[in-house]
């Protein structure tokens, strides 16, 4: 288990966004970054205004919340399998994880058989700080209870989502999500909770301008309105992302870039990745899909914008270019402590 709790180190010449010292340490000022400006305006996403999927404003959250400043990596979800998926009663496991040449490179082996566990898992080095891939819509929330109940042996059924083993895409479409004014009574309240993010919350963190109760957004997660390229640069210049142009950002077998390699391509609240790598599972429904977005290694830059909306997928699928990240809705003393890594964040992106 230590092995998978250490953070792999970056390859020679390579750069990145300051990771935490745990990557499993939900305390970690690092692993957050605070979304202020509560009660902006949101902006129109979808068809009719130059992207896809069903129109709807976006973006508008009446709360402060903090949100993951990486995807969820390889390495923090093998640590959630060896806590609750011994037996993987709910397939929180894909083996494509291991086999597939898009797999995020996390291995099921023989337990040790002292728990009465089959299963225990690990993950190669250099895959733990680069985004799990491989889940559904339902491993994520699933994740989200987990952290919810104090990780450990914690449920994977209660918590922000009842979901009651529900497997299928039916059950999982059927399953409530906080609402808004939930999670803002969350917000006030004496226990943290962990969330797949929703749509407006995960809009709101890659595109707003962090300048107020505004209605004002970018149109690339990258605090700009110019569309990124995909080069990988040490330093890096700003304005990047991992996405197909003309060309995979990196090749076989990786593709995926480690969390935060784009240091100086951050949203204005301090994210990274939102754009490309992997697309990002949230809470909504869209038409028969649970919600998408932020396009990934193998879509071009057309999907990385803010008016696009994902409606292709169905809660239960699985592939090499889904992932997810989680937000939080926490209490007072600890929202006030991440609040001041947020501002170390925000003095270091002073001038964008």
């Amino acid at each position: 288990m230590v092995a998978i709790l250490l953070a792999a180190g970056a390859a020679v010449g390579q750069t990145h966004a300051p990771w935490p010292e745990d990557w499993n340490n939900r305390n970690d000022p690092a692993l957050w970054v605070t979304v202020g400006n509560a009660g902006n305006a949101g902006e129109w996403s979808g068809v009719s205004y130059g992207g896809y999927g069903p129109n709807r404003i976006c973006g508008a959250v009446s709360y402060e919340y903090n949100i993951g400043t990486y995807e969820v990596t390889a390495g923090q979800y093998t640590a959630f399998l060896n806590a609750v998926a011994g037996v993987d009663t709910y397939a929180l496991y894909n083996t494509n994880m291991w086999l597939d040449g898009y797999g995020c490179k996390i291995e099921r082996y023989a337990g040790s058989g002292t728990d009465g566990n089959p299963y225990q898992y690990r993950v190669a080095a250099d895959w733990a700080n680069r985004p799990v891939n491989y889940v559904s819509w339902g491993d994520s929330v699933r994740f989200a209870n987990w952290l919810t109940n104090g990780q450990g042996n914690g449920s994977t059924e209660t918590g922000a989502y009842n979901l009651n083993s529900a497997m299928t895409d039916a059950q999982l479409m059927a399953v409530v999500v906080p609402s808004a004014g939930q999670r803002a009574t969350w917000s006030t309240g004496t226990k943290p909770y962990f969330l797949l993010t929703s749509e407006d919350e995960w809009h709101k963190a890659a595109y707003h301008k962090n300048d107020g109760a505004t209605g004002n957004y970018f149109d690339y997660p990258t605090s700009s309105n110019s569309v990124p390229s995909n080069d990988l640069t040490n330093p890096d210049g700003g304005n990047n992302a991992n996405f197909n142009q003309s060309g995979y950002t990196i090749d076989s077998p990786y593709r995926r870039t480690e969390a935060g390699e784009f240091e100086l391509s951050d949203s204005p609240y301090g994210t990274f990745d939102q754009g490309g790598n992997v697309w990002e599972w949230n809470e909504a429904l869209v038409g028969s899909s649970r919600g998408l977005r932020g396009g990934s290694f193998h879509s071009d830059g057309y999907y990385l914008r803010a008016w696009g909306r994902s409606d292709n997928y169905g809660p239960t699928a699985e592939s090499g270019g889904l992932g997810f990240r989680v937000s939080q809705v926490p209490e007072p003393a600890t929202l006030s402590l991440l609040a001041l890594g947020g501002l170390a964040m925000i003095r270091r992106r002073g001038k964008k």
